[in-house]
């Protein structure tokens, strides 16, 4: 089982090596060694080119492949999304539950605990996006589901283990101490959909609020003397921000804003996708709503853009060539600073012994040609 992947430059998280082979046994990345160093019996795979980088992971993916969770908690559909989204560079990702009833969501959270159990190893956890929201924030979350959190919503979620657990919530719309126990309860709390002022979020901090959620979008936004919830965001250094990089959800120069103000590590990519990711259906509904692409958008029928039509290689590729960041960052921001996030960078983020083998290869111009998911390869 012992494969040595050469002809591509690695970057191993942090460094570009050239001339370097990756070598993986089963589920492992084993050792990164030299290639004129390689046992002249060890199976050799070149890549003819291109960079073999970190597995991307996506902390927010509401579809791909022609699934939507939300419609449909199943594990096939979480199977499905998994797979939508390989030929993107998505090697894991937190499946997320819009917002709806309780029982979609404990139906969504049971299918994910099955899917950890059988063994897929794209399934990092869940992330549960509302329903308790501020409505003002809503975007193209229907309001009939918009609410405030009671006791009974807070035991259930709590009780959430096995897998990793994001929420999004108004932290305006939380009692004090809530956000405290779903974080003792190892929840992460993300802002999201809010319409929180500055102090509502320092309350949120301090409570253990620890990430925002599509940083700009649904947040009330700063002016000279109201921070709001992106002047929060932006100043806290203990906080982590997804932003989704795709030409339509947040402006370059606002992007640029962001990475001037986050320390480093702490704004990372998300894709927000929908179920038009790694399918040729192009049009899907939610709420009995039909939600279409257009020119490169997913919209509802007011106009609201409803999620996004991009893959992570995606926002990879917009990041580096469009905002301008250097595309080793571009890559820790889709590999090693959600990892990190999620309290998972001693497995997943870097080419290093030890690691799980979760690995993607792009050409030059930015197209998955291979990706390995613990050591088990797709070519695409």
């Amino acid at each position: 089982m012992k494969q040595a992947l050469i002809g591509a430059t690695v970057f191993d998280g942090e460094n570009f090596l050239n001339d370097t082979a990756v070598i993986i046994d089963h589920d492992k990345i084993i050792e990164l060694a030299p290639v004129s160093q390689l046992d002249n019996n060890i199976e050799k795979i070149n890549l003819k080119g291109g960079v073999i980088a970190p597995g991307f992971i996506d902390l927010q993916v509401n579809g791909g492949g022609g699934a939507f969770f939300t419609n449909d908690t199943s594990v096939k559909a979480i199977q499905t999304m998994v797979q939508g989204h390989r030929p993107t560079g998505t090697t894991s990702m937190m499946p997320t539950l819009i917002s709806n009833t309780k029982e979609v969501h404990q139906a969504g959270v049971q299918a994910i605990c099955d899917a950890v159990e059988q063994g897929n190893p794209g399934v990092l956890g869940v992330h549960i996006e509302g329903p308790f929201f501020s409505m003002e924030k809503r975007g193209a979350h229907h309001e009939r589901y918009i609410r405030e959190m009671d006791d009974s919503d807070e035991a259930w979620l709590e009780k959430i283990s096995g897998f990793k657990t994001i929420i999004t919530l108004a932290p305006e719309h939380t009692k004090p101490g809530q956000i405290k126990a779903l974080s003792d309860a190892g929840i992460v709390v993300c802002a999201g959909h809010t319409n929180a002022h500055y102090e509502d979020v320092m309350r949120g901090i301090d409570e253990g609020l620890l990430g925002f959620t599509h940083l700009y979008n649904a947040m009330r936004p700063q002016s000279g003397r109201e921070p709001g919830t992106v002047g929060a965001a932006l100043e806290s250094d203990s906080t982590w921000c997804g932003i989704i990089v795709d030409n339509h959800h947040v402006h370059i120069g606002s992007i640029r804003v962001a990475l001037a103000a986050k320390p480093k590590g702490k704004l990372y990519l998300v894709s927000d996708s929908m179920s038009t990711v790694g399918s040729d259906v192009k049009s899907f509904t939610i709420y009995g709503e039909t939600i279409s692409e257009q020119n490169g958008a997913l919209v509802n029928a007011e106009g609201r853009l409803a999620g996004s039509a991009i893959g992570m290689i995606d926002a990879v590729r917009i990041n580096t060539l469009d905002v301008g960041v250097e595309l080793g960052e571009s890559l820790r921001m889709a590999s090693l600073y959600p990892a990190e996030f999620m309290q998972l960078d001693n497995k997943l983020g870097r080419i290093q012994a030890g690691y799980r083998a979760d690995l993607t290869h792009f050409s030059d111009d930015f197209a998955v040609e291979n990706t390995w998911v613990a050591g088990e390869h797709q070519s695409h």
